[in-house]
């Protein structure tokens, strides 16, 4: 009777034990509501009193009002650029030069189509080697766990190389 509450009691323990195991982590990025995305809205800058009633701005029916978020005129100030170098939707205007820089040896049309196929094959070999699993996995780190690039490494790799690296930390 003892041997038999004592396996009782380790089993609870055991399966205790392992359901603190099951957190999906950052990864799951599924809703568990059926509630608003607090992420759609976006708060408008605090209203201001113009320096002069005489003299307001002319309305703009349909367009942007003063008090309207431009978070890439806000990053581009932030960084020291001007806001008047973006073009009227709000993208750089340098985004041309560096889109035609990158394809300047020609772009496959189907180059989304083709990642999406290569990544989706080289998880299904990472998938084959351990289809059973006693306790629940990260599959997507145990999939590129190869993949990942040790930015410390990399850091000193440029520097040997002679290559500036203004924003990383200063070597000991």
């Amino acid at each position: 009777m003892r041997a038999r509450a004592g396996a009782i009691i380790v089993t609870l323990a055991m399966t205790l034990g392992l359901s603190g195991c099951a957190s999906t982590g950052l990864r799951s990025l599924q809703t568990n509501s059926e509630g608003p995305d607090e992420f759609l809205v976006m708060p408008v800058k605090p209203l201001t009193a113009p320096k002069d009633y005489d003299v307001l701005p002319a309305p703009t029916p349909g367009g942007t009002n003063l008090v309207d978020q431009n978070p890439i005129a806000d990053a581009v100030v932030a960084l020291g650029g001007r806001a008047s170098a973006l073009e009227a939707n709000g993208v750089p205007a340098s985004d041309g030069a560096l889109v035609a820089q990158a394809g300047r040896y020609g772009v496959p049309p189907d180059t989304r189509v083709a990642l999406a196929e290569a990544d989706a094959e080289f998880r299904r070999r990472q998938s084959r080697m351990t289809r059973f699993r006693l306790f629940r996995v990260d599959r997507y780190e145990q999939a590129y766990r190869r993949e990942v690039m040790d930015p410390f490494e990399a850091n000193d790799r440029f520097r040997r190389a002679g290559i500036a690296t203004p924003s990383a930390p200063p070597q000991n």
